[in-house]
């Protein structure tokens, strides 16, 4: 059984359609996806260039082989351990932050709201 049972049915001119397909396959999205982020109260961010993936996949070889390092130094007391392991977090922090800022969705606020927008309760003719 599908867990989304309710169909909904949206009016919409041709420009609201287009802007709706050009901002959903922007994201990389479908258009129902792209509308259930936004009743979700995220704003989808357009799909990072295609070298972002490429570049995340050699980040976390980095910190696998740094976690490898940790390890053995862990294991060695070779290394100032807790400097290294502040590396580590550091470094995971950054992947955190690079994928929030380029991948996911951000929250909306009522400062994104667009101004030209009818209010709530508003009905069209």
């Amino acid at each position: 059984m599908r867990s989304r049972n309710i169909r909904l049915q949206v009016w919409v001119n041709e420009k609201e359609l287009a802007m709706l397909d050009r901002k959903a396959q922007r994201s990389c999205l479908t258009r129902a996806a792209y509308i259930r982020q936004l009743i979700r109260g995220y704003i989808p961010r357009d799909a990072p260039p295609p070298d972002y993936y490429a570049m995340m996949k050699q980040l976390y070889r980095i910190g696998n082989t740094l976690n490898q390092i940790a390890q053995k130094a862990h294991v060695l007391n070779v290394i100032d351990v807790q400097r290294y392991d502040a590396g580590v977090r550091q470094f995971e922090e950054a992947v955190r932050a690079i994928t929030k800022a380029t991948i996911l969705p951000r929250k909306t606020s009522e400062e994104d709201a667009p101004a030209n927008l009818p209010g709530p309760g508003h009905r069209t003719p």
